[in-house]
């Protein structure tokens, strides 16, 4: 079976599986329907053994032979809270929820290398094991902070599996172009709640006052300079604001500000350093007279691509679409629980070229985020073909291991 043409005449049904998940989108946590749709595909393949309810409404299927290295294939399933604004014929039929990540194309394009894996384990061209996981949860957390693939690992996915490797679909780049890139790739992910205290008062009478918010002008300001003046240039960072919550009324001065933010990292160095500094600044609330609160939630880590992983990735690329371009650079600010699995193992995520050639910018979670369905049969392709290099690589006997050096970063 050649690879590409394996892949290609999937197109029709790569298509039929993404449109339907597009339609029938589920938030995370809630990704019952998605699941058993997932699951009734899997059981049309012959000689294969699958999960269910792992991590929540996560699956795993297995394809083996009973030795030899293994390696794992990863997609998300969950949709956004976004109400679509798209046109076409296949547009969410749930109301103010929308496959606008593209994770409706990544399980697809999972399910058809689950397919063509298959029919080459079953003919015997393929040695040793291979876990398709199909993932809950990735766009959010729940009350405990955490999304779905810790869940995951923590029941036991990722056991014995010697590397993982996932895609992402990617609108800044027509189909045929792949980014990829070593070392930290995507942010580390932390979201901070702090307090701004003082005592209040009536708004004629601001000098009996301790006010909050005559506080928050230094502070937004030392803020926003932290970033450029208290975090090495060498670094990756960026941190946001996005929520200042304070009084009731005209005449009230508050007694506290609450604002929420962001922290985005790339390294765990520079995570530790950006979440002091920032806490440092809102601690200049007691040099006015006030007093703070400051609590941090760390959500997912930095998305780390092993080199040797993406080596493999790349030359399998190279093998069976020589012309394809990849375009080596950091994937940017954005989080990625996959993060949680290329922590724990030599593994690496690549972004594929989908955008639409119609002039308008269909950026992942938008209302009208969309993609160029001939990348799906690319990316199923991509996955076969990797899968296929790692199982043959007779030095993979051994386990891989992290190499820290970062191309094109």
């Amino acid at each position: 079976m050649k690879i590409v043409q394996g892949a290609e005449s999937l197109f029709d049904q790569l298509k039929l599986w993404r449109r339907y998940l597009h339609e029938h989108p589920e938030l995370s946590f809630e990704e019952e329907e998605t699941a058993k749709f997932v699951v009734n595909e899997l059981k049309k393949i012959k000689n294969i053994f699958i999960e269910t309810n792992v991590g929540g409404h996560g699956i795993v299927a297995t394809l083996t032979t009973g030795q030899g290295p293994t390696i794992a294939l990863r997609a998300d399933m969950d949709a956004l809270p976004i109400k679509e604004e798209n046109s076409h014929d296949f547009v969410s039929k749930n109301e103010g929820v929308m496959h606008a990540c593209g994770h409706d194309a990544h399980t697809s394009m999972l399910l058809g290398a689950v397919h063509l894996l298959a029919e080459q384990f079953n003919e015997g061209k393929l040695s040793g094991t291979v876990k398709f996981i199909f993932q809950p949860a990735e766009e959010s957390t729940d009350i405990h902070g955490l999304s779905g693939a810790p869940y995951m690992i923590k029941q036991g996915v990722l056991h014995n599996v010697d590397a993982i490797i996932a895609l992402h679909v990617c609108p800044w780049h027509p189909v045929g172009v792949v980014q990829m890139n070593n070392g930290f790739s995507m942010a580390n992910v932390d979201v901070f709640e702090a307090t701004i205290k003082g005592t209040g008062g009536h708004g004629g009478y601001p000098h009996l006052a301790t006010d909050p918010l005559w506080m928050l002008g230094s502070i937004l300001q030392t803020f926003y300079g932290t970033v450029g003046r208290r975090i090495s240039p060498l670094d990756i960072v960026a941190a946001s604001i996005g929520k200042i919550e304070a009084g009731a009324v005209s005449n009230v001065i508050p007694s506290d500000v609450k604002i929420e933010g962001t922290l985005r990292s790339y390294s765990p160095e520079a995570r530790e350093k950006l979440a002091e500094e920032v806490e440092n600044v809102f601690k200049m609330a007691e040099t006015f007279g006030g007093s703070y609160e400051f609590v941090l939630e760390k959500g997912e880590p930095a998305l780390n691509n092993d080199m040797e992983v993406n080596m493999i990735i790349e030359q399998s690329i190279k093998e069976i679409y020589p012309e394809m371009y990849i375009h080596w650079e950091p994937f940017g600010m954005g989080g990625e629980d996959f993060g949680y699995m290329t922590e724990q193992i030599p593994g690496s995520m690549f972004f594929l070229g989908c955008s639409l050639e119609d002039g308008l910018d269909r950026d992942l979670h938008t209302p009208i985020f969309d993609i160029d369905e001939k990348c799906l049969p690319i990316g199923t392709a991509i996955f076969v073909a990797t899968v296929n290099k790692f199982l043959n690589r007779e030095e993979l006997h051994h386990p891989l291991k992290r190499n820290s050096i970062q191309r094109g970063a």
